[in-house]
């Protein structure tokens, strides 16, 4: 609870007996746990607190003044952090209108590539803790990626189709039983800002398949991506079917997976580990 909301434990323990803002449930072992209601409020108290608002008058407040005083400062803040932790209530809250608001905001601030390298990869990273330590349910996480899935598409979308000689062709694909597509979504938007041309096929999609498009395509570049939760001698029959049935091209792999176990990166395999090193590369 400490790191997600940046309230000492010793100091919401202080808040509980003296304001009683909450009172959190117990385990038969006597351990005190939250609930994501507890949650929500106590990051939206958090976001008040730190802009000076004491806890004595802030309990004074309803919980729908608590909720828009945070949004309203989390939309006028060029703090990420503050983003990201008023984010995080807003998925907990499942409420789209302020999570628009807030990213709509840090977009038109910083601009999207880097609003999605500074707020929303953080933020995946934050929800992707949560998830692990089973503070929220996979549910959150997948409503909150599919409201991003569907920013990019619509950045993606208002693209310039790239058709020249001197422009390098990108294939992008997510192989079978991989579903985490946003990290390799922002890489096509990158691809395209650059003035290159990519052909963007999507998830879980065997090797075979991939390969009859390529041939038709002819990529410079093969770009694909895995997350976590695959045997290394996957990773590594992939990259070597890849490079056997499509020999010509180059390959771009991204993805935790792939940071993580990717010891030794073959020939002709280009390691992602940020999108800075796609621009670089590009």
């Amino acid at each position: 609870m400490e790191l997600l909301t940046g309230i000492k434990a010793h100091t919401l323990r202080i808040w509980e007996l003296r304001y009683n803002i909450l009172q959190p449930q117990r385990t038969d072992t006597n351990i005190r746990f939250y609930s994501d209601d507890d949650l929500r409020l106590l990051l939206n108290i958090s976001t008040l607190n730190r802009h000076g608002h004491k806890i004595s008058e802030i309990t004074k407040l309803g919980e729908k003044e608590i909720v828009d005083l945070a949004v309203s400062y989390s939309m006028s803040s060029d703090n990420h952090s503050a983003h990201i932790q008023t984010l995080v209530a807003t998925m907990i809250n499942l409420d789209e209108v302020s999570f628009e608001r807030i990213l709509n905001t840090s977009i038109l601030q910083c601009g999207l590539e880097k609003t999605m390298m500074e707020v929303v990869f953080p933020l995946m990273s934050t929800i992707g803790m949560m998830w692990q330590t089973g503070t929220i349910n996979p549910a959150y996480e997948h409503f909150i990626s599919n409201l991003i899935r569907q920013k990019l598409i619509v950045a993606i979308d208002g693209q310039a189709a790239v058709k020249s000689n001197g422009t390098k062709k990108f294939l992008l694909f997510l192989p079978e039983s991989e579903s985490h597509e946003l990290g390799l979504l922002f890489a096509n938007y990158i691809i395209r800002n650059a003035a290159h041309s990519s052909l963007y096929l999507g998830q879980n999609l065997p090797i075979k398949d991939i390969a009859q498009v390529a041939e038709r395509y002819s990529p410079d570049y093969i770009f694909t991506s895995l997350t976590t939760g695959f045997p290394q001698q996957l990773a590594d029959d992939l990259l070597n079917e890849l490079k056997t049935r499509m020999p010509t091209a180059e390959i771009l792999v991204t993805g935790r997976f792939f940071v993580e176990h990717l010891k030794q990166v073959p020939v002709k395999v280009h390691l992602i580990n940020h999108p800075e090193d796609l621009n670089a590369f590009l």
